[in-house]
């Protein structure tokens, strides 16, 4: 099982436009759906992301991180 799999950036700003995208994922897969399990949004220092359960039961994440 992997929890995370984190990925570095070399362009912060860049980067902190992947908040909307992770916010788009989030409603797509609830529309979809799964089973939301907290909306997208600031959830600790740096860290941005929302959490479902997809139709087997698995709980996703979708996040950002800086």
């Amino acid at each position: 099982m992997i929890g995370y799999a984190p990925v570095g950036t070399n362009d912060l700003a860049l980067a902190a436009k992947t908040s909307a995208q992770v916010d788009e994922v989030h409603k797509k897969a609830i529309a979809r759906g799964a089973k939301d399990e907290g909306p997208a949004g600031p959830r600790g220092d740096g860290f941005y992301g929302g959490y479902f359960r997809d139709l087997d039961g698995n709980k996703l994440a979708v996040f950002c991180s800086t």
